[in-house]
């Protein structure tokens, strides 16, 4: 093995490592709860408000007012369910597939700390990323 490192030795230092570059402040856990919303109710379409909390498993309150901020968003619709005219039917807007098809974006920590990179380096991370990426069959 290179430098001696184990597959293992290798995955705890990368672990470790990769703590020190990801930004996980709030804007970055707002977006995935958003997204991760979106992506039950698009898992669901038609969806009703208690599909969607067991689908993120929380209360059917909280995902209640999510839900209502990404409706205010222009992100999701609600319509009468024609079943029932007591319940709901969630689905996604075009505007809200179309954040959901998005790749997430990217903390500004970490493009920040790769601007004082190298060009040769940028270019061996972008070959360690490549070899990562079709390690875990992206």
């Amino acid at each position: 093995m290179f430098g001696g490192s184990t597959p293992a030795a290798i995955a705890n230092r990368f672990a470790a490592l990769s703590q020190a570059f990801i930004t996980d402040g709030p804007v970055e856990r707002a977006d995935r709860a958003r997204r991760t919303l979106l992506a039950a109710i698009a898992a669901r379409e038609p969806a009703t408000l208690n599909q969607v909390a067991d689908g993120v498993r929380r209360g059917a309150p909280a995902v209640s007012r999510a839900v209502d901020a990404l409706v205010r968003a222009g992100l999701v619709q609600r319509a009468a369910d024609p079943g029932n005219r007591r319940r709901l039917q969630l689905g996604l807007t075009a505007e809200g597939r179309s954040l959901l098809s998005a790749a997430p974006k990217a903390g500004t920590g970490l493009e920040t700390k790769l601007n004082r990179l190298a060009p040769s380096e940028l270019r061996a991370i972008e070959r360690g990323i490549e070899i990562l990426e079709r390690a875990a069959d992206l």
